[in-house]
Order: structure tokens, then C-alpha cells, then sequence
């Protein structure tokens, strides 16, 4: 996922459910439609569908910048790695760099979280760029310690699909799997941090989601 909204930024406006969800998810649904409606051998829909995927991360992260007037971290990881693994797939012509993304980034966010339960400090907060108001000590380590587990377990589900499917399984995988597993992952958590004193505003969910991988 996904990408911010403004309690932690007081100045910066927070984007609509529509331009998050196109920052978070519009590059992905691109990288899918490039590789699924593009003709030629698998290589050279790879190539394309990976140049398209690295230029819609670029956009993505222009528009958060111009609309909200910041770039959130999980976008700016998210973006950089796209950039670099990405180029790595151009330059070798080797789908491995881009399909192995993923892995790294959810990597990353799980050490962050991880740190941060061990350390005692709120770095979800900071990763999601959320505020849950009312919500406990308890319930930022219990969200903490579910996010984390969430990213673990997409980490080793990435490596087993690519490792194991065909390149068009992987990129259909990457958008009707990992995006639905996602938002019924963010909604499972709504009852928890209701239970722990959150005062919900109706937009719980959206505040929640990483930029999609």
C-alpha cells in the first residue's frame, strides 16, 4: 500500500479516498494493463510493462506531491525501490530484480515495525503517516504487532508465488490478490481499534492502507 492523511502534517491537505487510491494502486493497475493487453513475446511485454510501472511510480509520487504537497516514507521506499529494481530489469533483462521487490519492501517495513516494538517507539504512526483518535497505548502495539505479521506473511507469500508461478500469474497476482488481501486485512482491524478507545471518523480503512508493492 498505500498514502497519508494530515494529522501528522497540520497544513498539508489530505487527499480524497479517489487520489489516494489512484496513488497507491493507479501504478499497479497500470503495470497489469501494460503487461495483460500488450502483444509480443513474454520478454518484451515484461520490459514494457516494467518501463510503464517505474514512469506511473514517478507520476504517482508527482501527483501526491502536487496535491498534498508531500510525499509520505511507505510511498518514497516504495517508489525508489521501484526505480532502482525496475532499471535493474531493463538493464539485464531479467524479470528476478522486479518480481524480488516486493519481498524487499515488506522486509523493510516489518524491520521498521519490528524496531519500533522493541525500542518502545510508534513508528506505524510515522510508516501510515495515520492518527487514530482515542486509540490506546495498547492499541497502537496491538495494530504495531498485527502490520508487522501482515508484512512478514506478504514477504514469504511474494517469494512463493514468483518462485513457483509463471510471470503473468505473478502480475495478475500483484493486483487481485495482494490488493484484496490488503484492504480485508486493513478492515479486520477496524474491531480492534474500536475496542481500544479509536473515536472513528468514517475513513478508518482509508487511513490505513500502504501504497500497493
Amino acid at each position: 500500500m498505500t498514502e497519508s492523511t494530515t494529522s501528522q502534517n497540520p497544513g498539508k491537505p489530505a487527499p480524497t479516498p479517489g487520489l489516494r487510491m489512484l496513488i497507491d494502486f493507479g501504478p499497479l493497475a497500470v503495470f497489469f494493463a501494460v503487461n495483460s493487453f500488450m502483444g509480443g513475446p513474454q520478454l518484451t511485454r515484461m520490459l514494457a510493462a516494467t518501463a510503464a510501472f517505474m514512469v506511473a511510480i514517478f507520476l504517482a509520487m508527482g501527483l501526491s506531491l502536487w496535491k498534498t504537497r508531500h510525499i509520505s516514507p511507505m510511498l518514497w521506499i516504495s517508489g525508489v525501490l521501484v526505480l532502482v529494481f525496475g532499471g535493474l530489469t531493463l538493464w539485464f533483462h531479467n524479470d528476478t530484480f522486479i518480481k524480488v521487490k516486493p519481498t524487499l519492501v515488506y522486509a523493510m517495513f516489518a524491520i521498521v515495525l519490528i524496531y519500533g516494538l522493541i525500542t518502545k517507539k510508534p513508528l506505524l504512526q510515522m510508516l501510515l503517516e495515520s492518527a487514530y483518535p482515542g486509540l490506546t497505548a495498547r492499541g497502537w502495539r496491538l495494530l504495531t504487532i498485527n502490520w508487522a505479521v501482515f508484512f512478514v506473511v506478504m514477504a514469504v507469500l511474494n517469494e512463493i508465488v514468483w518462485r513457483t508461478q509463471s510471470w503473468d500469474f505473478w502480475v495478475a497476482f500483484k493486483l487481485w490478490g495482494v490488493v484484496p488481501l490488503t484492504l480485508l486485512f486493513a478492515i479486520g482491524n477496524v474491531p480492534l481499534l474500536l475496542r481500544h478507545g479509536l473515536k472513528t471518523d468514517g475513513e478508518i480503512v482509508d487511513k490505513a492502507l500502504p501504497p500497493e508493492q
